[in-house]
This record gives structure tokens, sequence and C-alpha cells, in this order.
């Protein structure tokens, strides 16, 4: 074990002891490191010249983060350029939904033509931190890792064409240009994440 993974996992179990309820807007949300569809171990601190992250706790059986799967890529095609990747993060255990699965993320990430990271939180050991609880489930960071808003992606997740308040995009929109997003914080409406028994 290197000294990165070695601080990561410190600061993620002091972070579990500290903030047992999860983060709150304008906390500095921990880093993490968590295997990628591609093998690959990616971490927050991997991304160059960023000026922001949205996290996203989603997963692939749940009809609601389906439902989001088309938006997410048009904002990663539309804000990654602009410095804010989406970076996802299935925290569903696979043995009470087989499909969630590792085997099966990389399959959905290939259907769905994923152009951002999509990470399993094997352990269980990063939701609780932020305190997600639902998929999807959002978390936008600025360019420091501070939490500008958490919630939903938009109001209407059964049909994206009565959507009336983007969330996610507003709260990026506003943090480019140097203002507080409002709302910065939404009910995040989903299934709930399974956890091991």
């Amino acid at each position: 074990m290197n000294i990165k993974h070695l601080l990561l996992g410190i600061l993620l179990a002091c972070s579990t002891l500290l903030g047992a309820q999860g983060l709150s807007v304008g906390d500095v949300a921990p880093d993490f490191e968590l295997k990628n569809i591609d093998d690959s171990m990616v971490s927050l601190a991997d991304y160059d010249s960023v000026n922001g992250y949205i996290v996203v706790f989603t997963c692939n059986h749940c009809p609601f983060a389906i439902m989001y799967e088309d938006r997410l890529n048009a904002i990663q095609a539309k804000y990654a350029p602009m410095g804010y990747p989406i970076v996802a993060i299935n925290p569903n255990d696979p043995e009470v939904k087989p499909d969630d699965s590792f085997e099966n993320m990389k399959v959905r990430a290939k259907e769905k033509g994923f152009e951002f990271a999509y990470l399993a939180d094997d352990k269980q050991e990063v939701f609780p931190v932020y305190g997600a609880t639902k998929t999807p489930h959002v978390y936008l960071l600025d360019a420091n890792r501070v939490v500008q808003y958490i919630g939903a992606i938009d109001d209407s997740a059964r049909d994206e064409s009565a959507v009336t308040e983007k969330f996610l995009e507003n709260a990026i929109n506003s943090i480019h240009y140097g203002i507080k997003p409002n709302p910065s914080e939404t009910k995040a409406i989903g299934c709930s994440i399974k956890v091991k028994s």
C-alpha cells in the first residue's frame, strides 16, 4: 500500500467517524479511491485543471437512475469541457441487487456510451460519508471540493420534457460565475441504496 492509499484510507475513516450524518453544503468533501469500469483506480485528485466535480451516486437497476442516464451523458458532454466532470459511483451491494455487479456496470456503461468514470463503492465506505441515500443522488463540489449543491438532477425524473427546474445545471452555472446556487439543496428522488445485510 502506497502513501496515497494510506492517506485516503485514514481520511475516509476519520470522515466516517466525524461526519456519520453525511456532508452538508459548505463542507469539504473527502477524496476517495475506487475502481473504475476500466479497472483503473480513480480519485478526485486524479482530475487536472477542474473547476468542480459532479459526484453522482447511481446504479444499473434503479428505474430512476435509468431515467437519468441520457441526461447525465448530456450534462457530461456540456460541462466536462468547462471543467466539471461527472464522477459516477455505484453504492449498491451486488449481493442484494445482482444487476449492480461490477461486470454489469461495465456492460451498462458500454451500452449507454458513458464518457465519465463509473466507480464501484464495493466496500460501501464512500456513500455513508457523503450521506447519499438514493440513486441518483448528486453532490456538486467546487474546485476545492467544497460542497455547493446536494440533491436531485432536476424536477421531473419520469418525463424529461416536463422539466421546469434544472437544479444541477443551474447550480453548475452559478458556481462557474461565482454565485452561490439557489437552491443549494433539494430532495433526491430515486431508489434507496442497497446495503449489505
